[in-house]
């Protein structure tokens, strides 16, 4: 336990530090869409490289990429429950952000420095339904509810979808998993090397993006949406952990999972359909503290 508190403790210094380096104008935010894309782009695909080189497939991971597409299709459920009543874009808004987890970001550095690249495979494979609810689910939500009139249009999704460059590389991994293919040990080699940076810098842009800046009007909906998120992650997760009968890393990667902070893509996804972009920033960056403190707590009691 001691491990888990050092790492966790190691994490808030990072995240910390790259809220002060923020502050003191050192680097900016769009700075920090810089880096995220280096991160998305390079060290993220090269860290699920590593982690899925000697992948063994086995059904619970099959369970996780259900699980991922499952958990969305609840939250969006309780979306309607919760906020079905709102009028308008503000409907769309809180619907477009119910669904949808930060694994790419926020969770793996966690996971990695908690378990190793035995989580990262775990999560892994929740990320690979998560993005089709990110990419899809969202998008469509966000888009209905816009007022612009805009159609469905499945090339969209689908280009969006082939456009990620680790949901791609999820892919690739397990195809070539599955056809017992292995990668040449000299990309594997480099894989690591690189992969090595993802934590560190995932975790750096984490507080170059935590900004917190809302209306005294807004402040309800806010502190409605993030109890109706969270309070449905909690029971979902406890639920999984104490009724299921899969392996405990399954457990924990379904519990710390249903808690998780809302993805970054909301935020392009708020400018593009005409949301209020600050509303989604704030509460994406509240999101992020409340989650971080949630999978500390739960982690202590049951790890």
């Amino acid at each position: 336990m001691s491990g888990f508190n050092q790492q966790f403790l190691l994490s808030v210094m990072i995240i910390v530090l790259g809220f002060i380096i923020k502050r003191l104008g050192w680097l900016g935010e769009e700075e920090g869409d810089s880096i995220s894309r280096l991160i998305f782009n390079v060290t993220l695909p090269c860290l699920i490289i590593y982690s899925f080189h000697d992948l063994t497939i086995d059904a619970s991971l099959f369970l996780l990429v259900l699980s991922g597409m499952l958990y969305g299709f609840i939250l969006m459920g309780f979306g309607y429950l919760f906020f079905g009543r709102k009028k308008g874009k503000t409907k769309g808004m809180l619907l477009m952000m119910m669904p949808g987890l930060n694994i790419g970001l926020f969770a793996y550095p966690l996971v990695e420095g908690l378990f190793g690249s035995e989580g990262i495979r775990y999560f892994g494979m929740l990320d690979v339904g998560n993005a089709l609810i990110t990419f899809g689910m969202c998008y469509i939500i966000g888009s209905f509810y816009s007022g612009k009139n805009q159609l469905f249009d499945a090339r969209s999704i689908f280009k969006k979808l082939t456009r990620s460059v680790p949901l791609m590389t999820y892919m690739i991994v397990f195809l070539l998993a599955v056809m017992k293919i292995n990668f040449p040990s000299v990309v594997i080699d480099a894989a690591e090397v690189i992969s090595r940076a993802n934590m560190p810098l995932s975790l750096l842009v984490l507080g170059m993006f935590i900004h917190i800046q809302m209306a005294h009007s807004e402040r309800r909906e806010l502190s409605q949406f993030l109890m109706a998120r969270f309070g449905v992650g909690l029971v979902v997760g406890l639920l999984c952990y104490f009724l299921l009968p899969v392996s405990q890393m399954v457990k924990l990667t379904l519990l710390i999972g249903s808690i998780l902070p809302l993805p970054l893509s909301h935020l392009p996804y708020a400018v593009e359909f005409d949301y209020s972009r600050r509303f989604v920033g704030t509460t994406s960056s509240l999101s992020l503290v409340t989650s971080f403190v949630l999978i500390w707590l739960v982690a202590t009691l049951v790890m």
